[in-house]
């Protein structure tokens, strides 16, 4: 019934949670990083869809401040190689699970985006996802499933909880941004998600269209910070509230990147737990604990920063 699915992307955070996922689930899967497979490339993905019954893409341009001076090249990949993978995913009757993000909304709202709210990036980052959603609508409006996602963290890759972590064994404080709310997503849950979400898919239970693969709750980067190093042993008193002005970057950043998590009912799926909840069981990982060993060790040692 699963048949046999493609992960592009699949040397990335995400890429590996959810070929882990599949190969726990006991469902055949292909792996194919961006050394393997280029999306832009249609011949290739066409090669690549043939013989596969659900396609999960990670692939993405993901440099947020270097998509302002590059935007070209990330609507490239986020855009263009998106609905190369949908051509080719439409012409084989395939269906696309496609990792999209919250910056396709403005980010000035006071409730949690819904999945029918009007989109409105606000950075070139945010454009060119936006420019892959498009395509994913358009040329599978049925087989065709965008999963919004945002503050991903995982054992796999850079990401803010780990450099936290990092972070913590040479400073002695740190001053964390606390006007920017979101929902802290841990990857392999967002993995595992995706990977029900096809199996719905699959079984005629899920309807195309948007969903978003956020945690549930809300916080700030400050809170995910604290939160961290209290989960970790560490004081989250060392952790010092301040504003985004304080950290100016090329691409501007949307300040409520909170999703409403409605339609995962219509596919008989519960949403992704809390954040803190998620939090609590990556921490358990040992990438992440043997970072947290090194920074107690570390404040021990008297580091300053």
């Amino acid at each position: 019934m699963a048949g046999r699915w493609l992960v592009t992307g699949a040397a990335g955070m995400l890429g590996q949670d959810v070929l882990t996922v599949l190969k726990a689930s006991g469902i055949e899967a292909v792996g194919l990083g961006r050394a393997d497979l280029d999306i832009t490339d249609p011949a290739a993905v066409r090669a690549a869809v043939e013989g596969i019954t659900v396609v999960v893409n990670c692939a993405a341009w993901t440099d947020v401040d270097g998509a302002e001076t590059a935007e070209e090249a990330a609507t490239a990949v986020n855009g263009t190689g998106v609905r190369v993978l949908a051509e080719a995913c439409a012409a084989a009757h395939v269906r696309l699970l496609h990792v999209s993000t919250d910056y396709v909304l403005p980010g000035d709202a006071s409730e949690p985006y819904r999945e029918d709210t009007a989109t409105g990036p606000v950075n070139a980052y945010g454009r060119s996802k936006l420019a892959g959603e498009q395509a994913v609508a358009e040329l599978l409006p049925q087989d065709g499933y965008v999963v919004r996602t945002a503050w991903l963290y995982g054992e796999h890759g850079p990401n803010f909880v780990a450099t936290m972590l990092k972070l913590a064994a040479q400073r002695d404080t740190l001053d964390v941004v606390d006007d920017q709310h979101g929902q802290p997503t841990w990857s392999h849950a967002l993995a595992r998600q995706l990977v029900e979400l096809g199996l719905a898919a699959l079984k005629g239970h899920a309807m195309g269209g948007i969903y978003h693969g956020t945690a549930s709750g809300r916080t700030t980067w400050m809170g995910l910070a604290r939160e961290t190093y209290r989960l970790s042993g560490l004081d989250p008193e060392r952790i010092r509230p301040t504003t985004s002005a304080a950290f100016v970057r090329p691409a501007v950043r949307p300040a409520f990147s909170v999703l409403a998590h409605d339609r995962w009912a219509d596919a008989g799926l519960a949403p992704l737990a809390d954040w803190r909840e998620q939090l609590a069981e990556a921490l358990a990982a040992p990438a992440f604990t043997a970072l947290a060993g090194a920074a107690r060790n570390g404040s021990a040692n008297g580091s300053t920063g």
